[in-house]
């Protein structure tokens, strides 16, 4: 099988079937035509004897996948909310799809892994990083919240982690991806061609040749050296105690990570500490996507977004003028059944 949209190229490769995000103008970031084409190619792979794995790279340019097209997003919100609403509903079916794979999957976050990039990569049972890997959930920044499984996969981490990486965006190095279980391998990309060329040849071999490939001499991770101050000033799932934590720091960090935060939309920020209280009740990751899906919507209709959006990625003026803090309560009531998420 070989989709002929370009965005998106999937085919078979020896024994791998072959996902490689091609749209490196917008960073690879995922419209719903890619979800789709990405849907559908896994769907024909499921049952086919012949492909054995699945590896998920991007084609050429810089990153790896940089998000969901939000700038689209925002506009379909602006001009008629279905046509926003459609996309995460693709896109977060394609997550559970990819979560619930019966057969292996191998992503190459080689670059820029944020948002939807995130949301394609943490499903794969082999994450692998290199040099030029940079991972963030920068959601708050645009007026949302950690999606695309995001309330599973940073609740897992250790200690007050997720509270963090939530609340700042704050972006990782491979190293640092590597020493905190995101990734599971680090890999100097100048060996990646010949990793994947190994792997469709014998993908039985995947483990022991990433094993083979992973470079032994990874550089320090940075974040490391934080934890201890992250767990103590994250500690609260109260966005003001948090703040007021950070503030009583006598440290640089601390107040560059309390401007930080300030700087992005309250309501998305206390969203999001809910969410991460939220999501280890799931009980399985449907459930997870079922509550995530609701709260977009939800998100989506707030002025937050759009005005995220804009200032980041349309008048780039960076001066986001947000609306008061709102009460979660609202964001977090079901959808009505004729509304709710359903997994494929």
């Amino acid at each position: 099988m070989t989709v002929t949209y370009d965005e998106v190229r999937a085919y078979a490769d020896g024994q791998a079937g072959r996902l490689r995000l091609n749209r490196p103008r917008a960073l690879h970031s995922l419209d719903r035509s890619m979800v789709q084409a990405m849907t559908a190619a896994l769907l024909e792979w499921r049952d086919d004897p012949q492909v054995r794995i699945v590896l998920i790279d991007h084609a050429e340019g810089r990153g790896f996948c940089a998000g969901g097209d939000v700038v689209g997003i925002a506009n379909s919100v602006e001009g008629h909310e279905e046509a926003a609403r459609a996309f995460f509903f693709d896109e977060y079916r394609l997550n559970h799809l990819m979560y619930t794979y019966p057969k292996p999957g191998v992503a190459f976050m080689d670059g820029i892994t944020m948002g939807g990039g995130v949301g394609i990569s943490c499903p794969c049972r082999y994450r692998v990083a290199t040099e030029r890997t940079v991972f963030a959930m920068p959601e708050t920044t645009i007026g949302i919240f950690p999606d695309v499984g995001g309330g599973r996969y940073l609740s897992r981490l250790r200690g007050r982690l997720a509270q963090y990486l939530a609340l700042t965006g704050a972006r990782l190095n491979g190293a640092e991806c590597k020493a905190l279980r995101l990734a599971t391998h680090y890999i100097p990309s100048e060996k990646l061609e010949a990793v994947k060329e190994a792997i469709a040849a014998n993908p039985y071999r995947v483990e022991a040749i990433l094993d083979e490939a992973t470079d032994h001499e990874i550089p320090p991770a940075p974040i490391m050296a934080k934890l201890q101050l992250i767990d103590h000033c994250f500690a609260s799932d109260d966005l003001d105690q948090i703040l007021a934590c950070l503030d009583a720091e006598q440290d640089e960090w601390a107040a560059q990570t309390a401007a930080t935060i300030r700087a992005k939309s309250p309501t998305a920020c206390k969203v999001s500490l809910r969410m991460l209280v939220e999501s280890p009740k799931q009980p399985h990751f449907v459930d997870e996507m079922r509550m995530e899906y609701g709260l977009m919507v939800r998100m989506i209709r707030f002025p937050d977004f759009r005005e995220g959006v804009r200032a980041l990625l349309i008048d780039k003026d960076n001066a986001p003028t947000w609306a008061p803090a709102a009460d979660v309560e609202q964001f977090f009531a079901p959808l009505p059944a004729d509304e709710a998420w359903s997994p494929l």
